[in-house]
C-alpha cells in the first residue's frame, strides 16, 4: 500500500518536473529567436517618425534598453573581450521574475496586459476546437467502424476514397471552397467573424474534415487488428450479437491508437488553428499570434502566446494518458 502510494507521488512529482522543463525550454527557444530577428519594435510601433526621447521612452517602458540575457557579445570591434557578462540584470531574468508573479507583461502595440488578451482571445479557440473534434469523432468513428467490418466491400472503399480526400486537401483549400459554396453562392452562412451562433459552422467544419479523415483510417485499421485476436472469437462463440461485439469489445480496445491521435490533435486545435482562423477572421490564439505577434513584432504577445500552447499541448497529454488507463486498466499511467 505504501509503495504504491509513494509511486503515485513520485509520479505526479516527476510529471510536474517534467511540465516545468518544457515551459522553461519552450519559452527559452522563443526568447532566443526573438532576439535573434533583425530589427527594433520601437520603430516597428512608433514609426520612423518618432523623436529620439520617443524611442527611448519607449524602450526603456518595456526593458528594451537593457541586454536580453546574461551576456552579450560586444559590438565595437576594438573591443578585446568574447563576452559582455550582465549578471541578472537582464530582460530575461526580469520576464520569468514577473512570470512567477503571474505577469505576462504588456503588449508593446496597446500597453494591455497580455494575459487579458489571451483570455480575450482564447474562448473563441476552445469553442472551435471542442466543436471541430465532435464533428471528427461523429463522422471517423462510425465510417471508420462500418469500413472495417465490411473489409473489402464497396463501402470500405467508399470510406477509404472519402478518407483519402480529407487527408490530402488541406485547409487552405477546403476553408475557401466552403466559403464560396455556403456563404458567396448559398448565403447561408457569413464568410468570416465570430458575431452569431452560426459563425463557427464553417471553421469547424474545415478543422473537422481534416482530422476525420485521419481518424477515420486508424478506427478501421485498428478494427480490423482487433476482429483477428481470440476474444472475439469467444465472444462470437457465447452467442453475443455482431452489433455488441464490435461497440462494446472491439471498438474499446481499438480506440487506444486513436487516442493517441485525439490527444496531439486537440493541443494543435486548443493551440490555435493559425490558418483556419486566418481564414475565417476567427479571433483565436492563432490569430492573435499571427498579427499582433509575430506580425506586428510584438514580443510579449509572442511569449505568451506560445506559453499558453505550450502548456496546452501537456494538459492534452496528461487527458491523453486519463483516457489511456480508462480504456485499459492494465496501462500504467505516470
Amino acid at each position: 500500500m505504501r509503495t504504491n502510494l509513494r509511486y503515485r507521488i513520485f509520479g505526479i512529482l516527476r510529471r510536474l518536473l517534467i511540465l516545468l522543463l518544457v515551459v522553461w525550454t519552450v519559452v527559452s527557444l522563443v526568447t532566443l529567436l526573438i532576439e535573434l530577428v533583425p530589427g527594433d519594435p520601437a520603430v516597428a510601433v512608433l514609426g520612423e517618425q518618432a523623436t529620439p526621447e520617443q524611442f527611448a521612452q519607449f524602450r526603456q517602458k518595456h526593458g528594451l534598453d537593457r541586454p536580453p540575457f546574461f551576456f552579450s557579445f560586444p559590438r565595437d570591434s576594438n573591443d578585446e573581450r568574447h563576452f559582455v557578462w550582465h549578471g541578472v540584470d537582464n530582460r530575461y531574468t526580469d520576464y520569468w521574475r514577473s512570470l512567477l508573479s503571474g505577469d505576462m507583461g504588456l503588449s508593446f502595440r496597446n500597453d494591455q496586459p497580455v494575459i487579458s488578451l489571451i483570455l480575450e482571445r482564447y474562448p473563441a479557440t476552445i469553442e472551435l476546437a471542442i466543436l471541430a473534434m465532435a464533428i471528427a469523432i461523429l463522422i471517423a468513428i462510425p465510417l471508420g467502424v462500418i469500413a472495417g467490418t465490411n473489409r473489402g466491400t464497396l463501402i470500405d472503399n467508399f470510406a477509404s476514397v472519402v478518407a483519402l480526400l480529407g487527408i490530402s486537401l488541406p485547409s487552405f483549400v477546403i476553408g475557401p471552397m466552403l466559403v464560396y459554396i455556403f456563404a458567396v453562392k448559398l448565403g447561408w452562412l457569413a464568410p468570416s467573424g465570430r458575431f452569431e451562433w452560426s459563425d463557427i459552422i464553417l471553421p469547424a467544419f474545415t478543422l473537422g474534415a481534416a482530422l476525420s479523415a485521419i481518424l477515420t483510417r486508424m478506427v478501421r485499421s485498428s478494427v480490423i487488428e482487433e476482429l483477428g485476436e481470440d476474444y472475439v472469437r469467444t465472444a462470437r462463440a457465447k452467442g453475443l450479437s455482431e452489433r455488441k461485439v464490435v461497440y462494446k469489445h472491439v471498438l474499446k480496445n481499438g480506440l487506444i491508437p486513436v487516442v493517441t491521435i485525439l490527444g496531439l490533435q486537440l493541443g494543435v486545435l486548443l493551440a490555435g488553428a493559425i490558418i483556419t482562423e486566418k481564414i475565417f477572421g476567427w479571433p483565436g490564439l492563432g490569430l492573435l499570434l499571427v498579427e499582433d505577434g509575430i506580425g506586428k513584432r510584438d514580443y510579449r504577445v509572442v511569449q505568451g502566446c506560445v506559453l499558453v500552447i505550450s502548456m496546452t499541448y501537456i494538459i492534452a497529454n496528461l487527458l491523453t494518458d486519463m483516457v489511456y488507463k480508462w480504456l485499459d486498466p492494465r496501462i500504467r499511467v505516470g
